[in-house]
């Protein structure tokens, strides 16, 4: 059984003459542990299919089944719960909370759950460290590099142990460099059984990937799988 069931999905936005189609009768399945990249022009899809399978938005018609459960069944509270424990969103703005420290902004996922403040404090230093980034526990967000804060968005995506990674255009505010750094995470992440579904506009970055979805005008114009995905 996939991980992920999409079947004849849509998305509209609007009503009568402003109607606008965002996604079009897609179908597809996504195997655990996977890595995915989305591709696709300004305004095809991709972020909006994101959003689905990530449970930020819903379909306007069609069925997503996510490990065999109806999402259109589960109740708002239900979906903020599976979203918290099995999806961790990385943005391409890091979306960090700029009077917090690296390892408070870690952390924060931890406090939704409950978590004491000793040990989410000491789960986020875990993570920190796995990802380089020890030395830089108690620093803003405006002391770190744009490789830096993607790192600790990184860390954060992590907190809550999720088995899906949700990367909306993880490298678009990086120069080459850095997003060489961020995309060697997400393939360490990848090896390590996480499941990668990763949003670009960007052929380079896509090729890290193993399987490549190409949308056009909301729909699926291309599936193909990569033989080694890059590096």
């Amino acid at each position: 059984m996939a991980l992920i069931e999409i079947s004849n999905l849509s998305k509209v936005y609007g009503f009568g003459d402003a109607t606008t189609i965002a996604l079009d009768d897609i179908s597809l399945e996504i195997k655990k542990g996977e890595f995915i990249a989305i591709m696709g022009p300004s305004g095809s899809g991709k972020s909006t299919l994101m959003n689905i399978i990530g449970l930020l938005d819903t379909a306007s018609h069609g069925t997503y089944r996510l490990s065999g459960d109806s999402v259109a069944q589960l109740r708002p509270n239900k979906r903020a719960k599976i979203r918290r424990k099995k999806i961790g969103f990385i943005f391409q703005s890091f979306n960090l909370i700029s009077g917090m420290t690296v390892i408070e902004n870690v952390a924060l996922p931890l406090t939704y759950a409950g978590v004491s403040h000793v040990k989410k404090l000491e789960k986020a230093s875990k993570i920190l460290e796995k990802l380089d980034m020890s030395s830089r526990e108690y620093y803003m967000p405006n002391q770190l590099s744009g490789g830096q804060m993607q790192r600790t968005a990184i860390a954060r995506a992590l907190a809550n142990e999720p088995s899906i990674i949700a990367a909306d255009e993880p490298t678009g505010n990086l120069d080459r460099k850095n997003g060489e750094d961020v995309m060697n995470v997400l393939k360490d992440l990848h090896k390590q059984g996480n499941t990668i579904i990763m949003v670009t506009h960007d052929k380079h970055w896509a090729d890290y990937a193993e399987r490549i979805i190409t949308l056009i005008d909301g729909k699926i114009d291309s599936d193909k799988k990569v033989k080694k995905g890059k590096k």
